[in-house]
């Protein structure tokens, strides 16, 4: 088990590095880019950034071997059932190789929110993504305003202003 974690913890490194000048990360102001990524849930239909298009998004990318991700993700949990049904929107991105170790996880904790599966690392390289847990902040337009990497307990005060700013920001 500790063997695998520490190949996976290599493959995220290798997989960031090998981007090379795609690995530099995506900043607040700018354009998050689109994806269509598979529901780690078989079966489920492909989650599409741009069909959001017009609500807050939080894209967090995750592992289930990264204890801050695994910490973060109730918590951000808690979050969208807070803000939901005023236009906030999650897409958690698990980067498991095998699926099966974020499916695990995630049997044991219930999430509400979209999670999609990217363990290829594509989006890693296209958001520039360098540690776990790394989250992204999107305007309804589709604009970068917080780009937010680690976790700490206290960091979700940081992310629900943020929430709030944007989803009291007034619509064009």
């Amino acid at each position: 088990m500790i063997l695998r974690r520490i190949a996976q913890s290599l493959f995220l490194t290798a997989t960031v590095l090998s981007f090379g000048s795609a690995a530099l990360a995506l900043e607040e102001g700018q354009q998050a880019p689109d994806f269509t990524l598979p529901d780690i849930a078989e079966g489920k239909p492909p989650i599409t950034l741009s069909s959001l298009r017009g609500k807050t998004v939080y894209v967090d990318f995750w592992a289930s071997w990264c204890a801050p991700c695994l910490r973060s993700m109730p918590l951000i949990n808690e979050l969208y059932a807070k803000y939901r049904d005023q236009g906030f929107e999650v897409i958690a991105i698990n980067v498991d190789d095998p699926i099966e170790d974020g499916r695990e996880f995630l049997l044991d904790t219930p999430l509400d929110y979209l999670i999609a599966t990217d363990p290829k690392g594509e989006m890693l390289g296209a958001y520039g993504v360098r540690g776990m847990p790394t989250s992204f902040l999107i305007d309804r337009d589709g604009v970068v305003r917080l780009v937010h990497m680690g976790f700490r307990d206290n960091d979700i005060v940081l992310i629900e202003d943020a929430v709030r700013v944007l989803l009291d920001a007034p619509t064009p």
